[in-house]
């Protein structure tokens, strides 16, 4: 069972465990009262407890809630609470949440670090290069939890031994700061503790030290003192008045609160932004000023949000398993504050400082009060709903053993290093006994089940193998196209969740894979002619392994098809759809139709792209196909889709990769959910946070170029930065002329599609992939 446990006060969580009761019912757990939960040492990583709940506030769908006492107690999955400083529940929640096995969004030492200004502004300033107010800083003692990047700009930090005797220089420090050109255009200075300081005029939240005049006192409560200036100018927005009017236009200050989660691939995503507006004079501090929207031509600034929160988690992911409260406690939800400054009459972005809680509540009271006049619901519940449940189910596949039939080739060596991030122990069955991977799974069982005629055959010795070793997978299954009816006979033989072997059958009848082979015939002759060679060269599987010749090499013709190629990759829990993603391919180069090029999100509109999932699924479903992650290839003409064929395993090639760069989820974690019985948490309205546009290369083609002009390495260092996403399909060349694979996928990213375009056109004429022969413009035509 999968629970994500809420520890202390649910009001900045009710939302989201309302979301969650809806998504998985009975998931989200609140736990009320250290009485309802115990810490039990682990019985999988020693030296870390686990959290057991004996009652708890459980959530079902319609916003239905139970208090419940469970027995046996229920293991938490993920947790998450109240950390933030000066909590009533803080002590309590803290404590049950510390040195945990399973993943914890947040501690409470990590809530103090986030709550430190002199930490996150240094963090903000030198990781997300975003401007803060200038600061001046007194800090007593060594200090190890500071960031070890150099003091940046705007911060200027006084480091004291021994607070005694130190009263002159300290205020040498404060008349230098104070009549420094960085405060020529502040008029308001706050001051205040290792707690945070308080800034009258640019706002501070509870939990705050207080306001003090005396810069010894600070260095008395044993951490540091800061003097903030409040931005001047800027802040003073005048507000309108009605024409002829003699009342004075009132300067206001703008308080610009987001809200950050830790989404899917640890990448910051901004969920929420939320104003508070009030006088400049004055503190505009959480929960003493209403929310409002923020304006969409400013939500451009959630890009500098999620920047300032990439480096506040990097900065974090440096710190030792006790200074973040546990190795598994990590910020999975934070807010960074901004106000509007103006700098040489120009407005800018200030960034401020960090909260663990104060901004979730100000987002949760915009959310409720948006629906009180009507407003539909936002996105804010959703999103930390799924990125919590998502956590959990990370932590529910750790160390379930999963029986992996065939390996395939370099394509797929994500899947190794995917495997040991996701804490899998992999069981794999292989022909080729000196398989590269041998070395990198938890048992390796060679056997040559190449010839798949008889699998049936192949399905009992494979369970021969299994017995006299002990394993007992929790799941089993295969990405590799030849493999995936042994897989299933394998997981019917095992009692295993997985596609029946009858249905992945049908899908199967298909000839050759990666549309090696396929030709465009216009008559009898030229029809019966093809065949005869593609029976003379392609006889069995050691004439191409991979296409499929395991199973013969019977041809099939059938009509063509005209329209835009596309393909839908699903994932399929017990015939229902809980996710799917669409992406366009390129013209070929007729009269073949290996791949040339592809784009990720499709360019089709919405109810276009609504058809090719719709008839997908269908197709899947008709050929009994009810649990797993499918790739179903489709094309898109004036009547409607048409199919190509079905491959009942995750899509190949690239697509594994871009889905996770594009959207976040990865087909890999849900093909082993959906096989170990669990249905994935899945972005229910998925947004693309990149476009992507790539093209195949051929060792026919750009074999010598790449290699001989230093294409490779320039492709390589390129990937290395991130500017290019670059996949290796196969080491070497696989086939020659017409049956030719492409041998690597070269792909750039950008803001648009037409950005992506422009970008991959121009990296292909400058490494001399795009030529007379291989026209890259052309295959980049189709999608506009």
């Amino acid at each position: 069972d999968m629970t994500v446990c809420i520890l202390g006060s649910p009001t900045a969580f009710l939302p989201v465990l309302l979301e969650g009761g809806t998504r998985c019912p009975g998931a989200m757990v609140l736990c009320l009262s250290p009485t309802w939960a115990s810490r039990v040492p682990s019985e999988s990583s020693p030296g870390a407890w686990s959290l057991l709940l004996s009652r708890g506030v459980s959530f079902k769908v319609g916003g239905h809630s139970a208090l419940e006492t469970f027995v046996p107690p229920r293991r938490a999955n993920y947790v998450t609470g109240t950390f933030a400083p000066g909590e009533p529940e803080g002590g309590w929640v803290g404590e049950l949440a510390r040195d945990l096995d399973c993943p914890t969004g947040g501690s409470v030492p990590l809530a103090h670090r986030l709550e430190d200004t002199l930490v996150t502004r240094w963090v903000l300033a030198a990781g997300a290069n975003l401007p803060v107010p200038p600061t001046l800083a007194f800090v007593l003692g060594a200090r190890g939890d500071l960031p070890a990047q150099p003091v940046p700009p705007g911060v200027r930090l006084v480091r004291l031994q021994d607070p005694q005797g130190q009263q002159n220089l300290v205020q040498e420090e404060v008349v230098a700061f104070l009549g420094g050109t960085a405060m020529e255009p502040y008029g308001q200075v706050g001051t205040g503790g290792a707690g945070g300081p308080s800034l009258p005029g640019a706002g501070a939240g509870r939990g705050h030290q207080g306001a003090t005049g005396s810069p010894k006192s600070p260095q008395r409560r044993g951490g540091s003192g800061r003097a903030t200036p409040s931005p001047r100018g800027g802040l003073a927005c005048p507000v309108p008045c009605p024409p002829g009017s003699p009342a004075p236009r009132l300067p206001m200050a703008l308080r610009i609160c987001t809200l950050v989660c830790r989404s899917w691939g640890d990448r910051p995503q901004l969920c929420q932004v939320a104003c508070a507006v009030g006088r400049a004079e004055s503190p505009v501090r959480h929960g003493a000023a209403l929310p409002q929207g923020l304006d969409s031509s400013l939500q451009q600034w959630g890009v500098a949000a999620e920047a300032a929160t990439a480096a506040l988690l990097a900065a974090e992911a440096e710190l030792s398993p006790q200074q973040r409260g546990g190795s598994r406690a990590r910020t999975d939800i934070l807010g960074v504050d901004f106000l509007l400054a103006c700098v040489d009459e120009a407005l800018e972005l200030v960034a401020l400082a960090t909260n663990s809680q104060r901004c979730l509540e100000t987002c949760v009271l915009a959310e409720a009060m948006g629906r009180g006049v009507g407003e539909p619901r936002g996105e804010l519940p959703r999103l930390l709903a799924e990125a919590m449940l998502h956590r959990a189910q990370c932590h529910l596949v750790e160390g379930k053993d999963i029986l992996l039939i065939g390996a395939g080739g370099v394509s797929k060596s994500f899947v190794w290093e995917a495997a040991r991030d996701y804490g899998l122990r992999i069981h794999l069955v292989e022909s080729d006994p000196e398989h590269f991977a041998a070395g990198l799974v938890q048992t390796f069982l060679p056997y040559d089940s190449r010839e798949h005629r008889r699998d049936e055959e192949h399905a009992e010795r494979v369970l021969e193998l299994l017995r006299p070793r002990g394993l007992r997978p929790h799941a089993c299954l295969s990405y590799w196209d030849d493999c995936v009816v042994l897989a299933a006979l394998v997981c019917q033989g095992l009692g295993l969740r997985g596609p029946a072997p009858a249905a992945v059958r049908v899908a199967k009848q298909k000839s050759g894979a990666g549309g090696v082979g396929v030709r465009l015939v216009e008559n009898a002759g030229q029809c019966h002619a093809h065949a005869a060679r593609l029976w003379r060269d392609l006889r069995d599987d050691a004439d191409h392994p991979g296409i499929g010749l395991g199973w013969g090499n019977a041809m099939l013709l059938m009509e063509y098809v005209p329209g835009t190629e596309h393909d839908v990759d699903l994932v399929v829990f017990e015939g229902r759809l809980l996710g799917a993603w669409v992406s366009d391919n390129g013209p070929t180069r007729v009269p073949a139709f290996l791949e040339t090029a592809a784009c990720l999100p499709s360019c089709l509109p919405a109810d276009r792209q609504a058809q090719l999932v719709r008839a997908a699924l269908q197709c899947c479903r008709a050929c009994g196909l009810r649990d797993g992650v499918f790739n179903v290839e489709l094309k898109l003409g004036p009547a409607g889709p048409r199919l190509l064929e079905i491959n009942p395993r995750m899509g190949g090639f690239y697509l594994r990769d871009w889905i996770r760069e594009v959207y976040g989820p990865d087909l890999l974690l849900a093909a082993v959910l959906v096989a170990l019985g669990v249905p994935p948490v899945l972005p229910a309205r998925p947004a693309p946070r990149t476009h992507l546009a790539g093209v195949m290369c051929l060792g026919s083609e750009h074999g010598e170029t790449l290699a001989g002009g230093g294409g490779m390495e320039a492709l390589r260092e390129l990937h290395g930065r991130g500017l290019v996403r670059l996949n290796r399909l196969f080491e070497e060349p696989e086939g020659a002329g017409e049956y030719e694979e492409p041998l690597l996928s070269v792909a750039c990213a950008g803001a648009t599609l037409a950005e992506a375009c422009e970008r991959l056109l121009g990296l292909c004429q400058g490494l001399g992939i795009d030529s007379p022969r291989y026209p890259v413009e052309h295959f980049l035509s189709h999608f506009k």
